[in-house]
């Protein structure tokens, strides 16, 4: 018999998790696994803690509540350069119900947002007080205790931030995989850029062969060149039924290059 117990704050919803127990959120994962009938779990938690729908500055950085949808993204001026990642996500029905949190663990072809947070610096804030940056949260994301209650990211100056969706269906088709960059340019030159890619391992992950070759580059053509030959090093991309894994080795320096020269910005 499938129980829901309402809790009032995310730490007590947190303390209710069992090991036959889901954490529910906006609904989108968790309702479909009630409906496909999956008997791994007989407990659902949730909590309307309005914590969870907080967007608010902190310091150089903005902090997400972890139960903020989609549509609330596109609609906070703090989170406005999350607000062409959001806008890709699903149609208005998925928008409203799916969450900053939730995306985090969001299997492919799904999270594309989660890998937009990686790149720009992504803190995890979880109920327990602790924190986790994103890059270890998602490694470990199948074997996470606890519940995440908010997200803070740096915000990007100017056209710092670059996101792509690769799909064979636009525009609201599923990732064949997706990009984010962040490009800090002081003086000119690229410093410090974090490049994360979805669907080119279990998790987003970061390129480190992208963000090596694009330090004190300039931002064109031949600066970049260097980054797309190292475009998939360090990065095992899966074969499925959208793409094999040789075709998105081929197309992701493709992709990276209309990423980071704004050639098809928020596609």
């Amino acid at each position: 018999m499938l129980t829901v117990e309402t809790c009032q704050t995310i730490q007590q919803a947190a303390a209710s998790l069992g090991t036959r127990s889901r954490y529910l959120g906006g609904g989108t994962l968790v309702m479909r696994a009630v409906n496909d009938g999956d008997q791994s779990f007989d407990h659902i938690v949730r909590t309307a803690d309005p914590a969870l729908k907080q967007i608010r500055m902190d310091g150089a950085r903005v902090r997400i509540g972890a139960g903020c949808t989609m549509a609330e993204l596109l609609a906070s001026r703090d989170a406005d350069f999350l607000a062409p990642v959001a806008r890709l996500i699903g149609g208005p029905a998925v928008r409203s119900m799916a969450t900053v949190g939730g995306n985090l663990f969001a299997p492919h072809p799904y999270g594309d947002l989660a890998t937009a947070l990686l790149a720009l610096d992504g803190v995890a804030h979880l109920a327990d007080g602790s924190e986790r940056a994103l890059d270890s949260l998602l490694a470990g994301r199948d074997q996470m205790r606890g519940l995440v209650a908010a997200v803070s990211v740096a915000r990007p100056a100017g056209d710092e931030f670059r996101f792509a969706k690769v799909s064979r269906v636009k525009p609201k088709g599923v990732s064949v995989m997706s990009i984010a960059a962040w490009l800090p340019r002081p003086g000119g030159r690229i410093s410090g850029a974090r490049v994360a890619f979805g669907a080119m391992g279990p998790t987003p992950l970061r390129a480190p062969g992208v963000e090596r070759a694009l330090e004190g580059a300039s931002l064109d053509a031949a600066g970049i060149a260097p980054a797309l030959a190292a475009a998939t090093d360090g990065l095992s991309p899966p074969g499925d039924a959208l793409a094999s894994a040789w075709y998105r080795r081929e197309v992701a320096p493709v992709h990276l290059r209309r990423t980071l020269l704004g050639e098809r910005a928020g596609r």
